[in-house]
């Protein structure tokens, strides 16, 4: 679960940056790969569906390297609304 930074809209992938604070305190963001604006486009995606500050709870496919970057599976935003990154 982590906050919006900014959310990407673009080909041939969008992104979201992701601020996520851990058990510390410490805040990381993470990079949130999905596909192109025409296929999220076609999962109910719209350049305004993200916007910076949101909440949001994602499942995701982590980067095999360990750093902070994966691929979004899918999200759920504060008010319950679930969208997927990917059939």
């Amino acid at each position: 679960t982590g906050t919006v930074r900014e959310f990407q809209f673009t080909n041939p992938h969008s992104y979201i940056q992701l601020v996520v604070k851990s058990d510390d305190g410490s805040q990381q963001e993470w990079s949130l790969e999905m596909g192109g604006n025409v296929y999220l486009y076609n999962l109910g995606w719209r350049p305004s569906t993200v916007k910076a500050g949101d909440t949001l709870t994602v499942t995701i496919i982590p980067l095999r390297n360990g750093k902070p970057g994966a691929l979004l599976i899918e999200a759920k935003t504060a008010d319950g609304k679930m969208l997927k990154g990917k059939q």
